[in-house]
């Protein structure tokens, strides 16, 4: 089946807002295995979203459009799409009811009567509630040009698609398929994605059922592995040899299979499996680390305490970095780092830590230490490692790319320990 995405608002085409919708329901579609080829981004504009829209229809099997659900007389998506299927609208009673207890909730004393525009929906429409505003989804399906086509409307803030797209949408669009969906996400780390492409391009010339997409994450690379068939089971049974493959491939790189867990997790799980604790020291990172650590559930059972040495004079303080190294080879240095990671243990009493030092940029990088160097440092119990990392983002992006590569060092020297390999 073929699905087509159309985005609705003007603020989007102005560059007032970032279309996150556009690419989390692309990765969604490409979940359930559904075709899409075209994406469009369309203003607050009668006549062009008309346009739009019949293009879509005509070349597509489902048209999800998000955006222009709300109140206010530019918000023409439930109109346009309306008359498409030549339906009329007329008030649902279920969601002005839903309208008013959500106001009710927020203790507003009065409703506009604007907002009674939300209750109208085309006939012969699917609602599908909305717990987070006042907005429904909508399905439409019907015969345009002697052909049966779908459209899906949802609304444009993405705390309020994402839930609805998860919790009905998504079930909904799986039941459309002739036969199941079933997928795994394996997830790699320490590889950069042209070395994982190439590495997997005679899997992927050859792919017909299951399939593989790759997706490039900053620091990571998932494979999507999706098989079509009756059942779980069945799926399953498709998909385990292709797993095998990718495991003999890239060992111990993979970090997980399931999509909703994240590097942080295992490396917080690798701790906790070997009753270690662990310490971080940053500088040009700022505290990043610590917080993908601690933002998981459980960190307090593996995670003491954290240094932010930003400055010379904090390196010195707080992790004992010598003054002669900082003034011989300078803050951005393996040496720094190495002293920065075994200092942080010490002072916290820690089982590992992990250092982290670098030019961030925009500014502060010469030609023999250029913006993007950093050195991450880690120890584990009383191994050290220190590696050198050349980033070509912006700071934004340097910093991201940094804590991804020390929690992919961490878990590299933690797996190491676990199977004896250290030295």
């Amino acid at each position: 089946m073929i699905v087509e995405l159309i985005s609705v608002g003007t603020e989007i085409l102005l560059g007032n807002i970032v279309n996150t919708n556009a690419a989390y329901l692309a990765e969604q579609c490409a979940s359930l295995g559904l075709s899409c080829y075209h994406q469009s981004v369309v203003g607050d504009n009668e006549a062009r979203l008309t346009e739009t829209l019949a293009l879509a229809l005509s070349r597509s099997d489902i048209v999800i459009l998000s955006g222009g659900l709300g109140p206010t007389g530019d918000d023409l998506t439930k109109e346009v799409t309306a008359k498409a299927f030549k339906r009329k609208l007329k008030e649902d009673l279920h969601t002005k009811e839903r309208i008013q207890e959500y106001f009710d909730q927020i203790h507003s004393k009065k409703i506009t009567e604007n907002n009674w525009k939300q209750a109208l929906v085309p006939e012969g429409a699917i609602v599908v509630d909305n717990y987070n505003g006042t907005a429904p989804g909508l399905i439409l399906t019907g015969e345009i040009d002697g052909e049966e086509k779908t459209a899906i409307l949802l609304p444009g803030p993405p705390g309020e698609i994402r839930p609805m797209f998860e919790r009905d949408i998504y079930p909904y669009l799986s039941g459309r398929q002739p036969e199941g969906i079933y997928s795994y996400m394996v997830k790699i780390c320490g590889i950069g994605e042209s070395q994982v492409e190439t590495t997997i391009s005679d899997l992927i010339q050859k792919q017909e059922n299951p399939t593989i997409a790759p997706y490039a994450k900053i620091g990571e690379v998932h494979l999507r592995l999706t098989a079509r068939a009756e059942d779980e089971v069945a799926a399953d049974a498709l998909m385990q040899p292709v797993l095998t493959e990718l495991y003999a491939r890239f060992g111990e790189h993979i970090f997980t299979t399931k999509e909703e867990i994240t590097l942080e997790e295992t490396v917080v799980d690798l701790l906790w499996q070997e009753g270690m604790t662990v310490t971080t020291a940053e500088s040009c990172t700022g505290g990043l680390l610590a917080g993908r650590i601690i933002n998981v559930p459980g960190a307090s059972d593996i995670y003491r305490e954290g240094y932010i040495t930003y400055a010379d004079e904090a390196k010195e303080k707080l992790l004992g970095v010598r003054p002669e190294t900082l003034s011989n080879v300078g803050a951005v240095s393996e040496d720094t780092a190495a002293e920065m990671a075994r200092g942080a243990m010490e002072k916290a009493g820690a089982d590992a830590s992990v250092s982290v030092t670098g030019i961030a940029g925009p500014d502060g990088g010469t030609k023999e230490k250029p913006v993007g160097l950093v050195y991450i440092g880690c120890c584990v119990k009383h191994n050290l490692r220190v590696e050198e990392f050349h980033f070509t983002g912006n700071r934004e992006k340097n910093r991201d790319y940094a804590v991804v590569r020390a929690l992919t060092l961490l878990r590299e020297e933690l797996l190491k320990y676990k199977s004896g390999e250290e030295t």
